[in-house]
């Protein structure tokens, strides 16, 4: 089990926030609570780089849901980036490619 990092950053077209380690049942209200704190405003960039994620599972992909219902609700635009192959596969299979803008890169 790898512990779960968060780091943010701050860019001109809005915030980074990297994901690293596993984002599971224990950790997930953690990235929530953090997208949470973030005071988006309208027309800026949440970007949720995940390049570093090891693991994630169904409370992972529902704190990435509620990470797009806050950016949405300020009127702010939502990115995945450097999603690992696992979970795009998983986000693909229950169509969320169709709802998330995916970036290969971080």
């Amino acid at each position: 089990m790898n512990p779960l990092n968060i780091t943010e950053r701050a860019t001109a077209t809005g915030t980074v926030i990297a994901v690293a380690g596993d984002l599971d049942h224990t950790h997930a209200a953690t990235l929530r609570q953090r997208v949470e704190s973030l005071a988006l405003q309208p027309g800026q960039r949440l970007v949720i780089d995940l390049a570093g994620l090891t693991f994630c599972d169904s409370s992972g992909i529902t704190a990435f849901l509620a990470a797009r219902q806050h950016a949405v609700a300020a009127g702010a635009d939502i990115v995945l980036a450097g999603v690992p192959a696992n979970t795009l596969r998983v986000l693909t299979i229950v169509g969320l490619d169709q709802v998330f803008t995916i970036h290969p890169d971080g």
